[in-house]
């Protein structure tokens, strides 16, 4: 019997590079206890992006279908970093085969398609994880610590954004991101990282109301090959299609706790490549991030002399959360980037498959489930004008 555990990446475009690079370098962070790992296949239907991923990242070979991976002796964990509409099928396949299961958000396409996610999750009794990734950002992880010990008081206001500007040219081809309901585009795509990060810090939404979800720009030219990722290059064909999903989100929201939430989330905000950030307000003192910020966040309260005090900017280090553990060179000012959230994530869910208790646990199959339960009360609050619940 081959020793470690045997892992694959199913999609081997941008996200799917992401998972390739962190199941290589997880064994190099949180210790030398690391459970050992074989980087066995890269699968994708596009044979080009597979052979350079599986070689650049120094997987054994690449395989033509999600099946072949289900189907494979020598794999024990899998990335599901493919198109939304797929993940249900290709989840459910690989526990059915014994395989224990990472699936990119947003989980599923629908509620239901992620209740049988779940349902086959735990019918398997393998370790079937969500890819949230920025829950693993130190600075995210900070400001939590802040809030659990009190030092905000009660929480009374998140105002979130993720703003990109991937799809801000209205030439940029067309893709499996354009089409599809309402709610399936910058909500699924951006809000559910924000959402989940909302309900991280600040408990459980309980309602949403106030809910817009606009198409700004209403068709896309036909692309003539494939595109990795988010990539806006590449030839066009004179044919345009529809766009069908938005392009932006806003919302309200109430949460358990009585704090309100306001949200703003768009894939055409121009200048603004990837720009998570947030601002949270409690009776005590106040905490703000930007994902352009990585390594730092900002805290203010009423403990200084009020003749100077005001925002102060906290710069990560071997205090904060993961650092000390994961970065080579664990001081303050030394910074991180999101590619070391990825790989925080895969050490997680790596360690959980070997019963190792060491790192908070991954978001499950279930908290994905939540993640859309609040994404359809979205959906219907801009369908109806009306506050929507969301279901627990």
């Amino acid at each position: 019997m081959t020793e470690g555990t045997g892992v694959a990446v199913i999609g081997a475009g941008m996200a799917g590079r992401s998972h390739a690079h962190a199941y290589r370098t997880a064994q190099t962070v949180f210790g030398t206890g690391a459970p050992a790992v074989r980087l066995v296949a890269i699968a994708d239907l596009n044979r080009e992006f597979a052979t350079h991923t599986a070689q650049r990242y120094g997987f054994e070979r690449t395989e033509p279908s999600w099946q072949a991976i289900a189907n494979a002796d020598d794999i024990d964990a899998v990335s599901i970093v493919v198109a939304n509409h797929l993940h249900r099928e290709i989840a459910e396949g690989l526990l059915a085969a014994g395989k224990h299961v990472l699936c990119e958000k947003p989980l599923a396409p629908s509620v239901a398609d992620a209740q049988a996610m779940v349902a086959a999750a735990d019918k398997s009794g393998r370790v079937a994880s969500c890819g949230f990734s920025y829950r693993r950002s130190p600075a995210v992880a900070a400001v939590a610590e802040q809030i659990r010990t009190g030092a905000l008081g009660q929480l009374l206001h998140f105002n979130g954004r993720y703003w990109c500007d991937y799809a801000a040219d209205p030439d940029a081809p067309g893709s499996w991101r354009y089409t599809g309901p309402p709610g399936s585009g910058a909500l699924a795509d951006l809000g559910s990282h924000l959402i989940d990060l909302a309900e991280q810090l600040c408990g459980p939404v309980t309602s949403i109301r106030g809910a817009t979800l606009p198409i700004v720009i209403k068709d896309r030219p036909v692309p003539l090959g494939s595109a990795l990722g988010h990539a806006a290059g590449g030839a066009v064909s004179a044919q345009r299609e529809p766009v069908t999903n938005d392009d932006i989100a806003t919302f309200v929201a109430e949460f358990a706790g009585g704090a309100a939430g306001t949200f703003s989330i768009s894939r055409v905000a121009m200048g603004h490549p990837n720009e998570l950030a947030f601002e949270l307000s409690g009776t005590r003192a106040a905490a703000r991030f930007d994902l352009s910020r990585n390594a730092e966040f900002g805290f203010v309260d009423s403990t200084p002399d009020p003749a100077t005090n005001g925002w102060r900017r906290v710069v990560i280090g071997p205090e904060h959360p993961y650092i000390a553990a994961a970065q080579s060179m664990p001081f303050a000012g030394v910074g991180h980037g999101d590619q070391e959230f990825f790989t925080y994530q895969a050490r997680a869910f790596l360690d959980e498959i070997a019963g190792l208790d060491r790192l908070p646990r991954q978001a499950t199959f279930a908290d994905g489930l939540r993640n859309l339960q609040a994404q359809r009360a979205v959906i219907e609050a801009a369908s109806t004008g009306s506050a929507v619940d969301v279901s627990r």
